[in-house]
């Protein structure tokens, strides 16, 4: 079991930046690949980034390419998400999400663990 805890969610004015981190704790060497999810009001949990534990490998969703960066630090255990040139539709609960699978990196349904969220509001 991996145990995911998120953190660093705000309220921020667009064009500014917030990082979100996620730590893992238990039997984090089960864990391939940490994503970052997000949920807006009315809306579908969509995929936004991940990055595999070992060797790094990071993939985007195109909605957030260039502007967020994924990262990890082994060491801590921790997943990071950093997001720039924030817009009011990245407004959404920010999920990180735990997988064993190399399989496809952005399906809900790979990930066997989740965090409970954090809540990043972006005002126009």
């Amino acid at each position: 079991q991996v145990h995911l805890v998120e953190s660093g969610g705000g309220l921020v004015q667009a064009g500014g930046s917030l990082r979100l981190s996620c730590v893992a704790s238990g039997r984090t060497s089960s864990a391939y690949r940490l994503a970052w999810f997000r949920q807006a009001p009315g809306k579908d949990r969509e995929f936004v980034a991940s990055i595999t534990w070992s060797a790094g490998i990071t993939f985007y969703d195109d909605s957030v390419k260039g502007r967020f960066t994924i990262s990890r630090d082994n060491a801590k255990n921790t997943v990071y998400l950093q997001m720039n040139s924030l817009k009011p539709e990245d407004t959404a609960v920010y999920y990180c999400a735990g997988s064993q699978y190399s399989g496809r990196f952005n399906t809900q349904t790979e990930y066997s663990y989740w965090g409970q969220g954090t809540q990043v509001t972006v005002s126009s």
